[in-house]
């Protein structure tokens, strides 16, 4: 199955698929309750000759040693091939509390071949105002593997400077969280939409029985992203309030009519809510045709009834050997996409077709491109 036959199944699937509710917990979080990103530098000891003699991993590692009281003579050049320095991140999430213990990444900020068989020594991990939140420490455990001979040819598998610490700081101070205090909280929508936003606060309302229009209202839209809900002061009863609130399932707005191209890979995505004007479009050997016709339908003469006007779409696709194709009423870009693919266009075929019905302005829709 080629790119474009894959795209044509994924619209199919989309368009036929309808709006179903969703809980608040999968469209909102809470303002407030987030990660924090914390990060520090460090040494990592005890590799297999294949860490670095670079010139700030020689002053760490004296550093390291005149910590312990040892006193190195500065004219004399330690050789330290098997220690390494290591940059060290890890995200603290929200409510985590002290004596608990986080995943740590550690990377190589040097020329070390691997950190495979290394031990992170003690390292303070800060948050963005300067603070120690965690104390990182352990063995690394390293999917990445090289090697090396002595004509210079080498082998890498994944990324031997790369390695992960599971559980390999222990967090030593919390962050302050907002959760607890005021009389409200705030639910942030992923994907800010003033008709979500309305129809979140009008679910959470009538769930929970207020009445906006007799001037007694828990939820309340602030924007397009924000929706402020009056929530109990005491924690206990708060956490009992969101356990309910966050279950609540409504029905969320359709997304914009957007059509996202990444260049690089040749990937569209076409929302289901594009529709295309009469056009005609001729790239290459290939043209494509949109028009619309207006035909009348009129009762039997013995029933009863209102003569009518109605639209019908034709989509006309055309090469040099003579293939067409013709399309029902309701033009669509899946049915766009359906007769490119009948005539065996590539991807980026179609983005030239998609980039032209923009500027003609026959596009009814956003073009993204990534």
């Amino acid at each position: 199955m080629n790119v474009l036959k894959l795209m044509v199944a994924l619209i199919a699937l989309v368009t036929a698929a309808q709006v179903s509710a969703q809980r608040i917990k999968d469209v909102a979080n809470i303002q407030g309750v987030r990660s924090n990103q914390l990060i520090g530098y460090g040494l990592v000891v005890g590799l297999p000759g294949t860490g670095e003699q670079s010139p700030f991993t020689e002053q760490s590692f004296r550093t390291m040693l005149t910590n312990f009281g040892i006193s190195l003579d500065p004219n004399v050049k330690p050789k330290i091939k098997n220690v390494a320095a290591v940059a060290v991140h890890a995200e603290l999430p929200a409510f985590t509390k002290p004596g608990q213990s986080i995943d740590v990444t550690v990377s190589s900020v040097g020329e070390a071949a691997s950190l495979q068989g290394g031990t992170l020594l003690q390292t303070f991990l800060k948050g963005v105002d300067g603070n120690v939140y965690a104390v990182a420490q352990g063995s690394l455990v390293v999917n990445g593997f090289g090697a090396q001979g002595n004509d210079g040819s080498k082998i890498v598998i994944n990324t031997p400077t790369v390695g992960r610490i599971p559980n390999g700081a222990m967090v030593e101070k919390a962050v302050p969280s907002g959760f607890a205090s005021g009389d409200s909280l705030t639910l942030n929508l992923h994907y800010p939409d003033f008709t979500t936003a309305k129809r979140l606060a009008d679910t959470i309302n009538q769930r929970l029985g207020a009445d906006p229009d007799k001037g007694y209202s828990i939820a309340t839209p602030m924007d397009a992203a924000s929706v402020r809900v009056t929530a109990p002061r005491d924690p206990g009863q708060r956490v009992g309030f969101l356990a309910v609130l966050e279950n609540f399932e409504f029905e969320v707005a359709e997304a914009p009519a957007r059509v996202v191209i990444n260049s690089r890979t040749g990937t569209i995505v076409i929302g289901q809510n594009v529709r295309l004007l009469p056009a005609a479009i001729t790239h290459g050997g290939l043209t494509v045709t949109i028009a619309e016709n207006q035909q009348v339908t009129q009762p039997n003469a013995l029933a009863d009834g209102n003569t009518v006007v109605t639209a019908q779409s034709i989509v006309d696709v055309d090469l040099s050997d003579s293939r067409m194709f013709k399309f029902e009423p309701g033009v669509t870009l899946d049915q766009l996409v359906r007769a490119v693919n009948e005539v065996g266009a590539a991807p980026g075929d179609l983005m030239a077709i998609l980039e032209a019905l923009r500027q003609a302005g026959a596009l009814r829709g956003e073009l993204v491109v990534i």
